[in-house]
């Protein structure tokens, strides 16, 4: 770190440990490890091909998961830097928090949950942990990344308590209603800063948020504004980014300020104070109460987009039917995979499904059916272009 770590932060030197012992690294700290490890695993570089809000053939501007992933970090190790917490940390749990993420975003999700009700159920956060912990293969000496147990905490950020019963050590605090470290508050509240401000620019780019409506909401309004007023005559995607810019300055700013008046009053002194203690990591009320206005906003008039929800619905059918033909004939799926059902049934279908990207899934649903995919949506994106900045 570039700045003396604060006595609440998280300390690599004083982690509760691995699940599987190591010597320490001559050169990183625990946390660079994890990070180091996480941007090196198979499952990080699939983020590539995975759906944030438009499918990945839908337009090459758009934001995917890894994008989305690296736009956390960047925004989380900002707040952490300004707080004097772990970056490392940080910067881990960001870029591992979506590692478990099914083809096509929510909607893949929401289907292969649908389609596990019998055996338990399917939920992306868990998943995430469930890649780190058991499904990487890169390691002699164990099965997963060997991940600290701060970093793993900070991945599974939400947990029924059947769940956490379930997960020992990592699920007591879902148990006992405590915190995790302020790393992982940060990863949280960065990953909703960044998903509201660049889903915005996608929605935006795709011509199916219109201008005028976003501008009547109060952060986007007054930013815009603002852009306008320091640069008259500012125009299209010059006053977009501007606006936008200035929208997450605000945020950050906020964030911090407000967290650091948090930690004041709290009086914790370590990160044991920090768990004891109720949440520390928060936007103003007036600013919460904005960012949450802009929440719902993309959910009714994005995310909830007829031509939207035309293309997630096709989705998923594919993940449905890839499911069901999985299950039907474990044969379609490769050997190794094959020996995992035999193992653990159900569940090692929907460890191949969610780990397959939207192209991966297209490919291998059109290989099974024998149709081709046929975008619903036709014409969703007319306005967009790969060729713009």
């Amino acid at each position: 770190m570039s700045a003396a770590r604060a006595a609440h932060a998280a300390d690599p030197a004083r982690s509760r440990g691995r699940r599987h012992s190591e010597p320490a690294s001559p050169t990183r700290s625990e946390f660079q490890r994890d990070r180091d490890r996480i941007v090196h695993c198979a499952a990080f570089r699939r983020l590539e091909y995975k759906t944030q809000v438009f499918v990945n053939h839908e337009g090459d501007n758009f934001r995917t998961r890894l994008t989305h992933s690296i736009e956390v970090a960047q925004i989380a190790r900002s707040v952490c830097r300004s707080l004097a917490l772990d970056e490392d940390l940080v910067e881990a749990v960001a870029l591992a928090h979506d590692l478990g993420h099914t083809p096509f975003g929510h909607a893949g999700q929401d289907a292969l949950d649908a389609c596990m009700k019998p055996w338990g159920g399917f939920e992306h956060n868990l998943q995430s942990l469930r890649v780190v912990d058991e499904l990487e293969q890169r390691y002699a000496a164990f099965d997963g990344l060997n991940l600290c147990f701060e970093t793993r905490e900070g991945i599974l950020k939400h947990c029924s308590a059947a769940n956490a019963r379930r997960l020992g050590e990592l699920g007591e605090r879902f148990l006992a209603r405590r915190q995790p470290s302020l790393e992982a508050q940060v990863a949280n509240l960065a990953d909703e800063i960044a998903y509201n401000n660049h889903d915005i620019d996608d929605g935006l780019r795709s011509g199916l948020v219109r201008l005028d409506a976003l501008c009547s909401l109060a952060l986007f309004g007054r930013h815009r504004a603002a852009a306008l007023a320091a640069w008259p005559g500012l125009e299209g995607r010059r006053l977009v980014h501007e606006t936008i810019r200035r929208m997450i300055d605000e945020l950050v700013t906020d964030l911090v300020g407000e967290t650091r008046r948090r930690i004041a009053d709290s009086g914790v002194r370590s990160i044991d104070d920090v768990r004891a203690a109720g949440p520390l990591v928060a936007f103003t009320e007036p600013i919460a109460a904005q960012s949450a206005e802009l929440k719902r906003f993309l959910f009714s008039q994005l995310y909830r987009h007829d031509r939207v929800t035309a293309v997630m619905e096709r989705a998923r059918a594919i993940v449905a039917d890839l499911f069901a033909w999985y299950r039907a004939n474990p044969d379609l799926l490769p050997d190794e995979h094959q020996a995992r059902v035999d193992a653990i049934g159900e569940r090692a279908i929907a460890d191949y499904i969610a780990g397959m990207t939207d192209r991966f899934a297209v490919r291998e649903h059109s290989r099974l059916s024998g149709a081709e995919w046929v975008d619903p949506g036709l014409g969703l994106l007319g306005g967009a272009s790969d060729a713009a900045p």
